[in-house]
């Protein structure tokens, strides 16, 4: 197998997926991810110029009905449900993502 040719940042790659990673477990994520860009330099040496790109390897068809407006469920028997409201206008929902400036 041919090693990777970029060195991977996965501090990087952590700090992008909002990951905390102690360095055992970043040097074992980096030798991972290398030997996954070094499985994919060999497929880019395959010659595929002859082959039909595709999604599918078989034929697909949508199956979802048509898009119609119809009836809706009353905006107060929703809110009813909902754990928490704001001025019985909106659902309330806990924050996602932290230090984002949401609340």
């Amino acid at each position: 197998m041919a090693a990777a040719s970029k060195t991977i940042d996965v501090a990087h790659i952590a700090a992008l997926a909002r990951l905390q990673l102690s360095p055992e477990a970043a040097e074992k994520l980096a030798k991972e991810m290398e030997s996954i860009v070094g499985y994919v330099e060999m497929l880019s040496e395959l010659d595929v110029s002859a082959i039909e790109p595709t999604a599918h390897a078989v034929p697909r068809s949508n199956v979802i009905r048509d898009d119609a407006a119809g009836e809706s469920f009353p905006r107060e028997n929703m809110l009813a449900n909902a754990p928490a409201t704001v001025d019985q206008e909106l659902i309330r929902v806990p924050q996602v993502l932290a230090d984002e400036g949401m609340a």
